[in-house]
């Protein structure tokens, strides 16, 4: 079965390298080519695997006084470093960030690719993993606090981190693409197994946990909030999505001394189409995530048509 189940992964894997286009070239200057495309990090997964991204985890990078606080990247459910995050590392540093990816969450004793598969584990694992990475990232910069960004369970399992793990005092920007505040779906009999009762779910064993009602999405509600004061955040969805439902789950807003932007992409722009995926490859809600970032040197969001599925 695990035989099966990995030439499968490595099956899609390389189908995903096809649709993504290939490696870029090198760039001809310092910079780093851009590729808005939400499968544009597969193929230097397929050509380096267990790699980062180029400019991505550099330990030596030192965060410059326009951009302080280093930059640590958090996939959603199936992703990795490398897979979900082409369009943001060279976009970032780009820009000057020091810029971070971890893989969390790929269950152990796997080869590769399910070492490239992560979020499949139970989100207090994933949740610790987090924590020794922002550790990582802040001794090594000498940065106090990093700016959080991610991608669906990488919106939603970073909370546990700040409320139960010491993440509170070390996040200053908490940026989500496709959030799940609320939960999705139905949780049905199936659905309380899996999350009220904390039953672990084939291959995803966390998955349950982003149930409405269930274990975890109640520890994420500690308090009546999921978010943490002190925080700023920034929850972008669209109205496409076909993962998070409804997509207003992700869409929860702030409380009294509580710092929360909600923003649709399509409020904005009636051309974006982005779906569940697309939204973490779009040039749009990436500039989006630069202006939440860094608030004070806005950039202008274009308003272009954006394909579902790659962005």
């Amino acid at each position: 079965m695990r035989k099966l189940l990995g030439a499968w992964c490595a099956a899609v894997l390389v189908v995903l390298g096809a649709v993504a286009g290939g490696p870029a070239a090198a760039a001809p200057s310092d910079k780093l080519p851009e590729n808005y495309n939400f499968f544009g990090g597969i193929p230097y997964e397929l050509a380096h695997p267990g790699g980062d991204l180029p400019g991505a985890n550099d330990w030596n990078c030192q965060p410059s006084p326009e951009h302080p606080r280093p930059v640590i990247l958090v996939h959603g459910t199936g992703g990795a470093k490398t897979t979900n995050w082409g369009a943001y590392v060279p976009m970032l540093r780009n820009r000057g960030y020091c810029v971070f990816a971890l893989t969390y969450g790929a269950l152990p004793g796997l080869p590769w690719p399910f070492t490239a598969i992560g979020g499949m584990d139970r989100q207090e694992v994933s949740a610790a993993q987090l924590a020794r990475f922002v550790d990582k990232v802040r001794a090594s910069t000498g940065a106090s606090t990093v700016d959080l960004v991610g991608h669906s369970q990488g919106t939603y399992m970073p909370t546990y981190y700040l409320k139960y793990l010491g993440g509170a005092d070390k996040v200053t920007n908490y940026v989500s693409l496709a959030p799940l505040w609320r939960g999705t779906g139905d949780i049905g009999p199936m659905g309380k197994m899996f999350g009220e009762m904390n039953v672990p779910m084939p291959m995803c064993v966390g998955c349950g946990g982003m149930l409405p009602g269930s274990a975890m999405n109640k520890k994420i509600w500690a308090g009546g909030s999921p978010y943490v004061k002190g925080v700023a955040y920034t929850n972008i969805a669209t109205r496409y999505d076909e993962a998070v439902m409804p997509y207003t789950a992700g869409l929860v807003p702030g409380r009294a001394g509580e710092k929360v932007t909600n923003i649709v992409v399509q409020d904005t722009c009636a051309q974006d189409y982005s779906d569940h995926m697309a939204i973490a490859g779009s040039r749009r809600a990436a500039y989006m995530v630069l202006n939440a970032l860094d608030p004070e040197h806005p950039v202008a969001v274009p308003c272009t048509f954006v394909p579902p599925f790659t962005g």
